[in-house]
């Protein structure tokens, strides 16, 4: 689906390209682009994501105006950021509401876990998931689309940390 592929991306983004610290534009820790690093978390529209306010999400403006909700564990953030191993408790979580004016009318929620190299033969593999990003498992995805519901995948257990 197109949604997973732009959420995809910004995930992929957290796994990348994005500094540790960014300048803030105001005190409550979040930059104008709606990352805040310190709490882990990303709260504004998608054109944020990509960290170009340009009214597009990489060059397309379909979902610019959602908003999106991204969080994402300590063990996440100290495994790509500060050069910790990566273990089962990185976890990145994504909600979408594209139910906004001039929104995409799609929602979609996200948790996704690392899993490592091994994927599927992986300790951290729970069944019913799916592989994304070569090391990682989406452990839930559903959403609505064009008011109908979907569920992608609704692994077992579904919940951070559980093992």
């Amino acid at each position: 689906m197109k949604k997973l592929a732009c959420l995809a991306a910004g995930a992929a983004l957290l796994l990348s390209v994005i500094p540790v610290f960014a300048a803030k534009s105001n005190d409550n820790g979040f930059d104008e682009f709606g990352y805040n690093y310190q709490a882990r978390l990303f709260n504004g529209k998608a054109d944020g994501v990509d960290r170009v306010l340009d009214g597009n999400l990489w060059g397309d403006p379909t979902y610019a105006n959602d908003k999106v909700v991204m969080k994402w564990s300590k063990a996440w953030d100290e495994a790509r950021f500060h050069g910790a191993e990566w273990t089962c408790d990185a976890w990145e979580d994504n909600e979408w509401n594209g139910k906004v004016p001039e929104g995409s009318g799609e929602t979609w929620h996200y948790k996704i876990v690392w899993v490592g190299p091994d994927l599927a033969a992986s300790p951290c593999w729970r069944e019913g998931g799916y592989a994304i990003w070569g090391q990682f498992e989406v452990i839930l995805s559903q959403g609505t689309v064009a008011n109908e519901h979907i569920w992608e995948t609704h692994a077992n257990p579904a919940g951070y940390g559980a093992k």
